[in-house]
């Protein structure tokens, strides 16, 4: 009984590794297709070092086991990234999914058009 609940245990832990293993391969790929002055108007850190932050993360998780000292770090890394990073360049970059601001679609540059009322 004590080693089906052991292997149940493991076959959950490697389904949560490989889940955070194809995250943090999105959010690499999410990293590499953003522009590199969104990096240095929202003060964070290059483009190429939360590449190399990003691509470090999601190797470890694919080669070594999660319980290890290395991917948490990794994990810690994505986190990090999906929470701070990534909202700061979608602001500064303007690819926000939110509702829109402003006005009615009538609105030119300087107010609201009145059709010449």
């Amino acid at each position: 009984m004590d080693g089906v609940l052991i292997y149940g245990f493991q076959s959950i832990l490697s389904w949560v590794q490989l889940a955070l293993g194809i995250y943090a391969a999105v959010m690499l790929i999410d990293a590499g297709v953003r522009r590199e002055d969104a990096y240095r108007a929202a003060s964070k850190q290059t483009k190429g070092m939360w590449l190399i932050f990003l691509a470090l993360a999601t190797a470890l998780l694919f080669i070594l086991p999660i319980m290890s000292f290395l991917p948490i770090i990794g994990v810690i890394a994505v986190i990090v990234y999906t929470v701070d990073v990534r909202p700061a360049l979608r602001e500064v970059s303007g690819g926000g999914r939110g509702p829109r601001r402003g006005g009615s679609s009538s609105d030119g540059p300087y107010g609201p058009y009145n059709g010449g009322r």
